[in-house]
């Protein structure tokens, strides 16, 4: 086979084949098209072995907008650093390439002005449909683009957009978290999560949390955001009386992480002094004293289902928005050991 550079490759055109291959340009649209059943498989085989030839590599985005389809799907994230976002893309990227559309991810970095910029970018980009995991601060642009095209929300809701919305189950992943714990022997619980910044997940599971503990005559629970000062809360927290079982429920992924820097620095023994539960399974967790018990999110099947619901809207479903809310699964290791 010919080996061509990237730059000789985008200097072949579609009629250039059509004469390597002594057929005609409309022969070879139908080709690379969704029309290749048309041709004898004599004409095809010439076609292809003439792209072959040539390095030929055609215009999917110029086809995509002739079309009126581009074949390309947004997806807005928060922070992609978060273990969260990044499984959860894995999941829309695994499901839009097993039907033949491809992802242009954005990430807003929990900044304004750059999801002002991202949606309009995504706009630009003729994008067929959206979904969207951040807070909708310019929910403006949001509903001009859901007049435009299909949209779907993955965790965080937007009251606003009346779309569908893929998550986890939180009042059920809260439920799971305080029975173990309870069934455990703990009885002193400290739920620590980032600040709830409007987030509905996160507002969702810190009213789950108090109204569960409200309802659970053996437990004490107690909130508390991760601030710069985490470490002497904590402190404070370990050094409360009565002096019984105590035990961190961690909200998501970035808190257990602080909350296990902080109890190495405050000379905690894991898991001896104090147990810890957190929601979100990552792959540290297990290498971690005896093991984080965690409450595993199916990232995959949310990432899948938001694509799913994406897909069912661009080909006409018309059936009322929808929440799809996916159950935890339980892993217990050695950081919430029986009492």
């Amino acid at each position: 086979m010919t080996s061509f550079s990237a730059a000789q490759r985008s200097r072949v055109t579609m009629l250039d084949v059509a004469e390597r291959a002594g057929v005609s340009k409309a022969s070879v649209s139908r080709f690379i098209g969704d029309d290749r059943a048309l041709l004898s498989d004599a004409i095809a085989l010439r076609i292809e072995q003439a792209i072959e030839e040539l390095g030929y590599r055609p215009n999917q985005m110029a086809r995509g907008l002739k079309r009126g389809r581009t074949r390309l799907i947004g997806m807005l994230v928060a922070d992609i650093r978060n273990p969260y976002s990044i499984a959860v893309m894995h999941g829309v990227e695994t499901a839009c390439r097993q039907h033949g559309y491809n992802l242009v991810v954005c990430n807003t970095d929990r900044d304004d002005e750059q999801e002002r910029q991202h949606l309009a970018a995504l706009r630009a980009y003729n994008i067929e449909g959206l979904i969207v995991n951040t807070l909708g601060h310019h929910l403006e642009q949001l509903l001009e683009l859901q007049r435009e095209m299909p949209l779907v929300l993955v965790d965080r809701k937007v009251d606003a957009l009346h779309s569908d919305l893929v998550g986890l189950d939180n009042p059920l992943a809260v439920r799971m978290a305080l029975e173990h714990l309870e069934q455990q022997g703990y009885r002193d619980i400290l739920l620590i999560s980032e600040a709830a910044d409007g987030t509905s997940s996160r507002v969702e599971r810190l009213h789950s949390f108090q109204s569960q503990i409200s309802r659970r005559k053996k437990l004490r629970g107690s909130v508390l955001e991760i601030t710069p000062d985490l470490n002497a809360h904590l402190q404070a927290f370990l050094g409360m009386s009565p002096a019984g079982p105590k035990a961190l429920f961690c909200a998501n992924g970035i808190a257990a992480l602080a909350c296990t820097k902080a109890l190495r620095e405050l000379g905690c023994r894991l898991f001896e002094d104090v147990g810890l539960i957190a929601l979100d399974d990552l792959d540290w967790y297990p290498l971690v004293g005896s093991g984080i018990t965690a409450l595993a999110q199916p990232t995959q099947a949310i990432g899948a289902s938001a694509f799913e619901c994406l897909l069912k809207r661009l080909r006409g479903d018309t059936s009322p928005t929808r929440s799809l809310d996916f159950a935890p699964q339980l892993i217990t290791r050695g950081s919430t050991h029986p009492l």
